[in-house]
């Protein structure tokens, strides 16, 4: 639809960069709502730790090899170092699709559909910092040292935000339902208007808001009963699927044909790069820390999708002054070469997963892990 071939859609930079950075931050935060609740609170420590580890060592690895990766690209070392830090983040709108329906729950354990989902939710609003330090390095106005102070601040402010929020919420819905006061419409729409006013006011006030959402997200969790939670984790899923599509036909109509090409051969080294190396053998060296058997770990390595999170960032950058259009190009090159490999591969590799007979060991694994988390050695503790 592009003005690559049919021209049916020609869009403006100016209007390009609005409309990618203000659609995939919505898409985001209602995509990490679902997330959020998606699994009962409770289980999150049944998770912490992997994702822990997939939050501090993984993903500043990741960013670290994508942007060496980007380096075969010619890109000066400043805005290697963005491109990897807006690529750093698992998106929580594929990581979705991955682990949520009816097939996923068959074919794989609900640990590993936790983790990914937990991990996928957080680390969204943490590459902020990254994805800060690097643009005090690219623009000439900013400073590193302050920068990070500053950052530091918008991340706990925005946990502060999502806490309070989510807590009003979940009270709010508490005493509505006392009395059989709220209606089911309202009811299952809560958590999507929940998600929209926690990513405002952190915009008013200059935080984080994309953490602030998941944070939100995970305090009404904990707050409510199963049988709130999980209609409305089911419309957030579709709300999300159904926002999702514009953003990527719009990622399509906008992709930088004529940039991609001037990068010549090396953006096909460059793309194998970063889906290879940038998350794959770190999650697989760390198995045994992150108390992962080695089916869980190849799985989570290897779907770590790039997509609407690396599309906010990268727009983020942009509308903070990056104006050399190889940035975008090698940003939305790579976005494009993960929807493009998860996508193709995602149902392929739970039917592997699945017939390997790994969710039964895994399950069994995990269930000893954290039996040894939850109540010590020598005592028998539930996989729940």
């Amino acid at each position: 639809m592009g003005p690559f071939v049919l021209g049916a859609v020609e869009v403006g930079e100016p209007a390009r960069d609005l409309v990618l950075l203000e659609g995939s931050r919505l898409i985001v935060a209602v995509s990490v709502m679902g997330t959020a609740l998606r699994f009962p609170a409770a289980g999150l420590r049944h998770v912490l730790r992997p994702v822990l580890i997939l939050l501090v060592v993984v993903m500043p690895l990741a960013a670290v090899i994508s942007g060496a990766a980007a380096l075969t690209l010619g890109l000066p070392l400043a805005v290697a170092a963005l491109v990897g830090a807006t690529l750093s983040p698992t998106d929580p709108v594929l990581a979705g699709s991955i682990v949520s329906g009816k097939p996923a729950e068959r074919d794989l354990p609900e640990r590993l559909r936790h983790t990914l989902s937990v991990e996928s939710g957080i680390n969204d609003g943490l590459a902020l910092p990254l994805v800060g330090v690097a643009l005090a390095v690219v623009l000439p106005a900013t400073s590193p040292g302050p920068e990070a102070g500053r950052l530091a601040r918008e991340v706990l402010a925005g946990i502060a935000i999502g806490a309070v929020g989510g807590a009003l919420a979940a009270l709010g819905v508490r005493v509505a339902t006392k009395d059989d006061d709220l209606e089911p419409g309202p009811n299952l729409v809560l958590t999507v208007l929940l998600a929209v006013a926690v990513l405002g006011l952190g915009r008013a006030a200059a935080t984080d808001g994309i953490l602030g959402v998941f944070v939100a997200g995970t305090v009404y969790n904990a707050m409510v009963t199963g049988d709130e939670r999980e209609p409305q984790q089911h419309i957030d899923e579709a709300v999300n699927r159904y926002l999702s599509l514009p953003l990527f036909f719009f990622l399509g109509v906008v992709l930088p044909w004529r940039e991609w090409a001037a990068f010549g051969a090396p953006a096909l080294a460059f793309v194998a790069l970063v889906l290879v190396l940038r998350r794959l053998p770190v999650v697989l060296a760390l198995a045994r820390p992150a108390a992962l058997p080695a089916s869980e770990a190849a799985f989570l390595g290897w779907f770590g999708p790039m997509g609407a999170s690396s599309i906010f960032y990268i727009a983020h950058s942009v509308d903070k002054g990056v104006t050399d259009p190889a940035f975008f190009a090698a940003g939305t090159l790579a976005v494009a070469a993960s929807v493009l490999a998860f996508g193709l591969t995602s149902s392929p590799g739970r039917r592997l997963y699945a017939r390997s007979g790994a969710p039964a060991e895994d399950e069994a694994a995990g269930a000893r892990t954290i039996g040894r988390w939850s109540v010590g050695p020598g005592r028998r503790a539930s996989s729940r």
